[in-house]
């Protein structure tokens, strides 16, 4: 990887430039940006939230997702883009933020996402659950992240029952994880 300017606009154009959204340059920028964690990098991913194109909110909105010393001020733009934007990727991606700043005041935009038609943004809403249920755990978000455990979604439910696991200490009923009985493959049309 040739080295990259460490000025933040630099870093931006670097991670810009990087058409793989899981692309090493991409994530090095992010991670630099990151150990920054500075007014100016806060300052310059809210800006990118802010833009008409994806790319530039997705790049945004994985910044804010790391920088954790801006918390109160990154959770307002999060949330409004949880609101507001349509696209899936803004969506998931806004998700993982919300699951690495781990702030229970999150919680609400991750529970409306949770029941999104689209099973990228319930996999994000699991893995955004189990990271902002707050101590105690708060009941419907643990509810909301039970559900997710028996989504029709592999992906989506394995992650969700992970979380179920981690945050009750490993006490998940087995049965609420099953489909309805004249659903399950196991037992419709007959017993076990």
């Amino acid at each position: 990887m040739p080295p990259i300017d460490d000025t933040v606009r630099c870093l931006i154009e670097a991670a810009l430039g990087d058409d793989d959204p899981d692309g090493p340059v991409r994530w090095h920028a992010i991670s630099v940006l990151r150990q920054r964690g500075d007014l100016e990098s806060f300052i310059e991913a809210r800006r990118l939230c802010a833009a008409d194109d994806v790319r530039e909110r997705l790049l945004g909105v994985d910044i804010m997702g790391m920088l954790d010393r801006f918390v109160d001020r990154t959770l307002p733009v999060l949330r409004y883009l949880a609101a507001s934007d349509d696209d899936i990727m803004v969506l998931y991606s806004v998700l993982i933020a919300f699951g690495h700043l781990a702030d229970p005041r999150s919680l609400p935009s991750v529970m409306d996402l949770a029941a999104h038609a689209d099973p990228r943004v319930r996999y994000g809403a699991a893995y955004a659950l189990q990271h902002v249920l707050g101590d105690p755990p708060d009941r419907a978000g643990l509810e909301a992240l039970r559900a997710l455990a028996a989504d029709s979604d592999a992906d989506v439910a394995d992650w969700a029952s992970l979380g179920v696991a981690l945050t009750t200490g490993g006490e998940i009923d087995a049965h609420d994880l099953l489909p309805p009985r004249d659903q399950n493959p196991l037992t419709a049309g007959g017993e076990i």
